[in-house]
Formats: C-alpha cells, sequence, structure tokens
C-alpha cells in the first residue's frame, strides 16, 4: 500500500474515524462555517468522498454572533446497534451534544445535549453495552485531565453524580481529546496533549477496568514531531480504528508550513498511519517512526502517490450546493441562489461586510494546496457603497480580495484590499466597459498574486500578499484558508445582487510543487 499524506489536504482538522463493514466513515472539525462537521466516506482509507453534513439545519448549530474560531470542535463518529453517533461541542452554543441517524449521508437529529464541561467529548461501548461518555474537563485546572462517566445515549444523562478523573497525560498542557477503545481484556485510553502547537502529541495509557487505575505507556508519547525538521508539524489528536482485516489505524491532524520561520495558512489537516501492537500489548504508531508525506506500509490497499481532491469546477446549475461549499456562520436564507436557468450563483448585496461576524453573503471553500488557482466571472453592476468579488479568508480580521465597486462617476472599478489585524490597505483600479468582469488568485507557497480580466482581454495583476500574513500564527484561531465570493453594501442598504458564473479550484504542479511530495518515501516494517 502506498498512499500521500495528507488524506485530506487543507482545513480539516480533529479527525475521527468509525468502520461499518468495509466502509470508513469520518468526521472533523468545522468551528464557525455552516453546515457543521463534514462527513466523508472510503473504503480504502486514502480515497475520502464527502457525503455530507451531520449539521445542515439552524436548528441544530445556531452560529449567530460565533466568534472566528468559535461554534463547533473536536467531533467523535461511532457506529452502534444499527445507528450513527457524532458527539461535538458547539463552544457558542449549547455546549456537548449528540446526534444520530441511521444514514450517514441523509439527515441527522436535533441534538441531544450532554451537561459536562470541557471539549472534544467521545462514546464508547462496552461488551454489556454499557455506553460511556468521555472529555476534558478544562474548567478544573488543578484536575485537568479526561473524565469519564456512564451515559444514557438517548437523553444524554450522565449516570454518575460526577464523571471520574482518568488520567492527565505525561505532562503535556491541555490533555484532551479523549478515546476509549477496548481490545484483548485492556482498556485503552489515547489523549492528545501539548497543546495544538509545536509540542502536540498523542499519548496512551491503559486498565483492566473501564474507571482505572490507568498506567502510562513506558515509550509515550506515541506520536509527536517536536523539535524534528520532518515537514509534517503539530502532530496530535488522534483517533484509533480496526479494517475489517483486523489491522489497526489512527488519523491525525497535524500542519504543513508555507515558509521559514515556520507558519501555516492552510490550516491542520488530516493525515493517516498505521498502527501495531507489541507484544506485551502496547500500540505503535508508524512503528515507533515518525509519519511521512508518502507513506509505503506493508498492507493491502492502493497504490497511489500524490495529494487527492484536485481540480474543482461549479457552474451553480445544480439546485443544491457541492458538499465542498461553506456558509461563514449561517446563511440569511435570501441572500443567496443557485440553480437558476443559465447557471451562476447569486449573492444579494447584504450590509456586513467582510470584517463582520453577522449575516454576510459570502459563499467559500477550503485552499488544499500550496500552487492554486481560484477564479471566477463576475456580473455585477454596483451602486454607492456595493461591492462583489473573491477573497482569500482567514477571519474577519484577516483576509484580501479583489473586487468590483463602483467608482463614483457612473462606472465601475477594481478593488485590492488587504486586511491583517488593525493594517489595512486599499487601491482601486480603472475598469473599462460592462460586461463580466474575470476575477483571479493565483496561490504559491508564499504569496498570493490578485489579477483581473475584463472580456476579451488578458489577465492583469494588480498587486500580492505574503501568506505568511493570512497564517493561523499571524491571525490565531484553528482554522485555515479559505477562497470565498462575496457581495456586501458595506454597512448601508444594498439593492444589487452579483452573479458569479462560475467558480475554478486549478492546482498547478510544477517543480516546486512535486519537490515538496516526491520525497524519498520511508517504509516501516511489518511487526512480527
Amino acid at each position: 500500500m502506498k498512499y500521500t499524506n495528507p488524506i485530506l489536504p487543507g482545513f480539516y482538522p480533529d479527525p475521527s474515524v468509525c468502520r461499518v463493514g468495509d466502509d470508513f466513515y469520518m468526521v472533523t472539525s468545522s468551528f464557525e462555517y455552516f453546515p457543521g462537521v463534514p462527513v466523508f466516506h472510503s473504503q480504502d482509507l486514502v480515497h475520502w468522498q464527502q457525503i455530507g453534513h451531520c449539521l445542515t439545519r439552524q436548528s441544530q448549530l445556531n452560529l449567530e454572533g460565533a466568534k472566528a474560531s468559535g461554534g463547533i470542535y473536536a467531533p467523535t463518529i461511532r457506529y452502534h446497534d444499527g445507528r450513527f453517533y457524532m458527539i461535538t461541542t458547539d463552544t457558542t452554543g449549547i455546549g456537548n451534544f449528540i446526534v444520530h441517524t441511521e444514514d450517514p449521508a441523509g439527515e441527522w437529529s436535533d441534538p441531544i445535549q450532554v451537561n459536562h464541561g470541557g471539549i472534544d467529548p467521545s462514546l464508547f461501548w462496552d461488551d454489556d453495552g454499557t455506553c460511556y461518555y468521555a472529555s476534558n474537563a478544562l474548567w478544573m485546572p488543578r484536575e485537568r485531565g479526561c473524565y469519564v462517566s456512564p451515559i444514557n445515549i438517548e437523553t444524554g444523562q450522565l449516570q454518575w453524580p460526577k464523571s471520574k478523573l482518568l488520567w492527565s497525560g505525561i505532562g503535556g498542557k491541555y490533555p484532551e481529546a479523549p478515546h476509549i477503545y477496548k481490545k484483548d481484556g485492556w482498556y485503552y485510553l489515547i489523549i492528545a496533549e501539548g497543546g495544538t502547537e509545536f509540542g502536540h502529541m498523542i499519548s496512551v495509557a491503559r486498565s483492566r477496568a473501564v474507571d482505572g487505575p490507568y498506567e502510562s505507556c513506558p515509550h509515550n508519547p506515541l506520536l509527536s514531531h517536536r523539535s524534528t525538521a520532518n515537514p509534517i508539524q503539530s502532530t496530535g489528536h488522534g483517533d484509533f480504528f480496526e479494517d475489517a482485516q483486523g489491522d489497526w489505524w489512527v488519523v491525525f491532524l497535524g500542519v504543513r508550513h508555507s515558509s521559514y520561520p515556520l507558519v501555516h495558512h492552510m490550516g491542520r489537516e488530516t493525515y493517516l498511519a498505521p498502527v501495531t501492537w507489541t507484544e506485551d500489548g502496547w500500540p505503535l504508531i508508524n512503528e515507533g517512526r515518525l509519519v511521512d508525506i508518502n507513506m509505503v506500509v506493508d498492507r493491502a490497499g492502493p497504490e497511489q502517490l500524490g495529494l487527492l481532491n484536485r481540480d474543482f469546477r461549479d457552474d451553480f446549475s445544480s439546485v443544491t450546493l457541492d458538499f465542498r461549499w461553506n456558509f461563514c456562520r449561517n446563511p440569511q436564507p435570501d441572500s443567496w441562489r443557485v440553480g437558476q436557468a443559465g447557471g451562476g450563483l447569486q449573492l444579494q448585496c447584504l450590509p456586513e461586510d467582510l470584517d463582520g461576524i453577522g449575516p454576510k453573503a459570502w459563499l467559500g471553500l477550503r485552499q488544499q494546496h500550496f500552487y492554486t488557482t481560484a477564479e471566477t466571472e463576475l456580473d455585477f453592476a454596483p451602486s454607492n457603497q456595493e461591492e462583489a468579488g473573491l477573497t482569500a479568508y482567514m477571519n474577519e480580521r484577516y483576509h484580501a480580495e479583489i473586487s468590483v465597486v463602483a467608482d463614483g462617476h457612473g462606472g465601475r472599478a477594481i478593488c485590492l484590499r488587504k486586511r491583517c489585524g488593525e493594517l489595512r490597505t486599499e487601491q482601486r483600479f480603472d475598469l473599462s466597459g460592462k460586461g463580466a468582469v474575470k476575477l483571479r488568485i493565483v496561490a504559491e507557497e508564499e504569496h498570493l498574486h490578485f489579477e483581473h480580466a475584463s472580456e476579451g482581454s488578458t489577465f492583469t495583476e494588480v498587486g500580492t500578499m505574503e501568506t505568511r500574513a493570512l497564517s493561523t500564527e499571524m491571525a490565531g484561531g484553528f482554522t485555515g484558508l479559505y477562497w470565498a465570493l462575496y457581495a456586501t453594501s458595506n454597512g448601508v442598504s444594498g439593492k444589487n445582487s452579483a452573479t458569479f458564473r462560475n467558480f475554478d479550484y486549478q492546482p498547478s504542479y510544477h517543480d516546486k510543487e512535486w519537490d515538496r511530495y516526491l520525497e524519498p518515501v520511508t517504509a516501516a516494517p511489518v511487526a512480527d
């Protein structure tokens, strides 16, 4: 088996997987983006297809007023007795909650609240059918760690008066993301600690009883890339699972940096590695070695190197949106339209601009490759303060966009705006004619290039921006860069709408890109 990490490039953090027969299902965090909690399906662990979202209704996920990197944290997906369960934390709303379904590609239930603090909840069913709830507990600074209690899965009611502390890890900060598994009579507790930064890691403890006491693994941490030159960094927040052949795997998050000093702008991504077991019953991730970009594993599976999820084009002719699209928080229902005669996405100019956290006319998808082009063709006749365009968006305080605006003389202009915290620049350029305008952002590892073209003309570059200015290290938070189409009337009542005829996402693989992904392959030996 050969495959390339990350298996889900771009902003897909905190992965969790469950298996049903030969089918694998995965969910990841979504924070302030809607719909919430994307759901993926695979039969080979390498090719993942998004089949929907868990949270598609505002009654399930109300993101009104959510701050950047608020909303949904760290989901866990599990399958038991014919039903899928997803448990997560809404940091903006009701806290920890469960939804369920018989069809992971269909609609999920309304939330069942779990009255327990902390984040990163998980579920575990023991052999006798008892379901256990596990999470961390950040509200008790002297007792930080991972807690457990039996739970009534139908009501969300915990069955013990107080959840029990199981383990606080090996000394790293923020012990979190607990998952419990049972194998050969042992209960294994996998946690993340060290913070989701350079010190991030996965560690494990085990016990003969689900409520402990737990002993720490002698070769902890199971995984950490701290203080190494590996291109994958900040590795942690793992979830173990077993395939139909009895082999074990782990999915976990990590980041790829774009420049030195190290920064990353595409967010925390999803990685895959094999898990084996020592003779004395402890797990090893990738035989105790670092996890590589290109992996060779002595197991049956695909023989494919190179990142997947490549080209994407949408003319918006369907009456439903492709699953890759997200709104920033809940959309205003009448602010967008697709599936019209002739295609195109229509966005109404709403008062909220890109700097606000209210309902905005905004539709985006994740950047998944360092070298790529995002392009759209825009029909728009702005008046007064209206504008519409294409933005590279990290959050409301860190973004850059190229747009079409009114020039104040009855015509139109191109606007290039960059915002980095309190710093803002804006430039305007003449735009002749009244026809459609093409807007394009060409991404390189360390720079973004902003371009436009009128009908019948070639593209003209109007400016650049360093990607580090939109990185997590600059912008903060837990998300990654989006390419988004937007329309706004900038604080006043807008009367016009903008029609985006299409959107193209085209990775451009040249020598520098392939140098990153075609590094020498490291093969992990097979355990005896």
